[in-house]
């Protein structure tokens, strides 16, 4: 018999994923393709209308692939959702873009749209 901790937290060989799912109209759309990909051997999945996107929990003999699949077979499209990319500090570049200044230091003139107006004089 399984403990309750094990019973509660997946296996260490599972994968977790975030799919973007289209053509939903309704909440039963949602229900629809959240019990296809439950019905699945090894995957715990929820799907959220509101937003487009099913949480899927998925075990170590399955591949993204075949849940896009069960998604398509039911009638609607899916995608992974990308993965934001790591930025290490070194690649993240400079902290002050080239038109930032220093506090304390005069500011360049605005790059911004001008008028016909020297600088320090009013337009008439």
């Amino acid at each position: 018999m399984a403990s309750t901790a094990e019973a509660d937290f997946p296996a260490a060989e599972s994968s977790e994923a975030e799919l973007i799912i289209g053509g939903m109209t309704c909440a039963s759309c949602a229900a629809r393709v959240e019990k296809k990909l439950n019905r699945m051997d090894g995957v715990t999945a929820t799907v959220n209308y509101a937003t487009e996107k099913a949480r899927v929990t998925f075990g170590q003999g399955l591949k993204l692939g075949d849940l896009v699949a069960t998604v398509e077979k039911t009638g609607y499209t899916a995608r992974p959702v990308p993965r934001p990319e790591r930025k290490t500090p070194a690649a993240a570049g400079p902290a002050h873009s080239p038109t930032t200044t220093e506090p304390g230091t005069p500011s360049s003139p605005d790059p911004a749209p001008h008028t016909d107006a020297t600088p320090g004089t009013a337009a008439t």
